[in-house]
């Protein structure tokens, strides 16, 4: 897949920088035919995506976060977790998952780069460590005398450049019956439904689990169970253990999913043929609505500053004269610029006081929670719009 080139997805604009030049990295995507990790092909390095103004707090999603207390409590009761327990979760973000384990009364430690998220769950009384992951920072926690019961991550392992180092670093972390689980957008869904606008520079890696399973299993973790989730347009949840130490039998769920990748062909070139095709579609069939309703007179605006909007805008070539705002409910957003397109972006409040013909959903995978959320729009006459997997006028 070859998406041109844009910046990095969440490298978001103010009044000042819009007067400086931007990056630009090349967005291409390529499968390894050997182990068949599919991987962006890499330009730009961890601390030019994730710099100290990251502005992605995942607790701006309702959804989000009634997924993550399911989790903490589902967690809890399968491991027996209580207060001589510790969950760590690496990429914990703003504290939105946990908060809820803190809640419980659950020992937890959050391991977050960046510092606008880290200060925000420090805000939520959540012990945080501020560095990214890998097996350097595990071995120091164990030197300190913290070993989890339970290491959570959620839509990171993707995010990671060296994924060997990452991994390992879980299976140094844990203790002996330790559990990790790890969630991630999954690859069979990402092609089956055209999702290629969760293409970003952000994301290093596109996840199957026969893939995951060999990393892991190159790394010292065993995978027992996988579960799938409709979280982000289709995930998996993988749960692994210490290879050699793990108590835990595989469930016949593991075996099912790769015997369905494997029918589907992702260990297979074939597989990838005509993807770019079908994202090429989308982008033509999006231009072409625009395009008709600007002459038509339609007003027009855009709901979430996301990522997977930034992908798509940027390869659709868009600016503001067919879509001359955003608006988005994060504060960290709200008055800056999208990366590459430079359109506005605003508060909700916006929406309201233009009362617009059309408001296109742009992360699509939160498409009932946001239409229920703007419902008021069907006021004045106003409809959404969804552009992946097609072109959809709701």
């Amino acid at each position: 897949m070859d998406l041109g080139s844009s910046p990095p997805s969440n490298a978001y604009l103010t009044e000042k920088t819009l007067n400086a030049p931007e990056k630009y990295f090349p967005l291409r995507v390529l499968v390894c035919t050997e182990c068949w990790l599919v991987q962006t092909e890499d330009y730009a390095s961890a601390d030019e995506l994730f710099s100290a103004e990251y502005a992605y707090f995942s607790s701006f999603s309702t959804t989000w976060l009634e997924h993550s207390e399911r989790y903490v409590a589902d967690m809890a009761k399968r491991f027996g977790l209580g207060a001589q327990s510790l969950i760590v979760e690496v990429a914990a973000n703003d504290g939105y998952l946990l908060q809820y384990a803190r809640a419980q009364g659950i020992p937890c430690l959050g391991i977050e780069p960046t510092a606008s998220t880290a200060a925000a769950a420090r805000a939520k009384g959540i012990e945080i460590v501020e560095d990214f992951f890998g097996v350097k920072l595990a071995e120091e926690l164990v030197l300190s005398g913290k070993q989890a019961d339970v290491i959570t991550a959620n839509n990171v392992l993707a995010h990671v450049p060296d994924i060997n180092d990452f991994v390992a670093g879980f299976s140094r972390l844990l203790k002996p019956t330790g559990i990790a689980t790890f969630e991630f957008p999954h690859l069979l869904r990402l092609v089956s439904e055209n999702q290629f606008d969760t293409i970003y520079h952000e994301h290093y890696s596109y996840l199957s689990l026969t893939a995951t399973k060999r990393i892991f299993e190159h790394n010292g973790l065993s995978v027992f169970d996988v579960e799938e989730l409709p979280s982000h347009g289709g995930s998996l949840r993988v749960y692994a253990q210490r290879m050699g130490l793990g108590v835990r039998a595989p469930s016949q769920s593991v075996e099912a999913l790769l015997a369905r990748e494997a029918k589907a062909g992702v260990a297979t070139s074939e597989y990838y043929t005509g993807f770019q095709e079908k994202a090429n579609r989308v982008k033509n069939d999006f231009l072409s609505f625009l395009i008709e309703a600007n002459k038509a007179g339609k007003s027009v605006a855009g709901y979430g500053a996301a990522a997977k909007g930034n992908t798509l805008l940027n390869y659709a070539g868009l600016r503001a004269d067919l879509l001359p705002y955003v608006v988005d409910r994060n504060p960290a957003k709200q008055n800056k610029f999208l990366p590459g397109c430079r359109i506005p972006i605003f508060d909700e409040g916006k929406l309201k006081q233009i009362k617009p013909d059309y408001v296109i959903i742009l992360p699509w995978n939160l498409k009932t929670e946001i239409s229920d959320q703007l419902s008021y729009i069907r006021e004045w006459g106003g409809q959404f719009v969804t552009s992946v997997p097609a072109l959809e006028i709701i």
